[in-house]
């Protein structure tokens, strides 16, 4: 299995995973479309946290972090504003 994002073909392995980290937005919405995913913006304020933290530490999040990032970004969504930190 690959995916095709502009014309550049993404291998994956067998799980269907990039077997090369590629965050960009084209990738995010062909993988998203194989899916049978329609990304609303919350989905968009996900794919952000995640690829900053990816970004700031040169990895996906651990779980434990993962879930305090969106617990937080959840927050923010719901309130819709930036209220201070939501611990897990």
């Amino acid at each position: 299995m690959s995916y095709t994002v502009n014309g550049e073909e993404l291998p994956t392995d067998d799980q269907g995973y990039l077997l090369e980290p590629n965050y960009g937005d084209d990738v995010v919405a062909v993988i998203a479309q194989a899916e049978g995913l329609t990304l609303t913006d919350d989905h968009w304020k996900v794919v952000r946290c995640l690829r900053d933290e990816y970004r700031e530490h040169g990895q996906t999040p651990n779980f434990r972090h993962m879930m305090k990032a969106l617990a937080f970004l959840i927050a923010v969504v719901e309130s819709g504003r930036a209220s201070g930190r939501v611990r897990v």
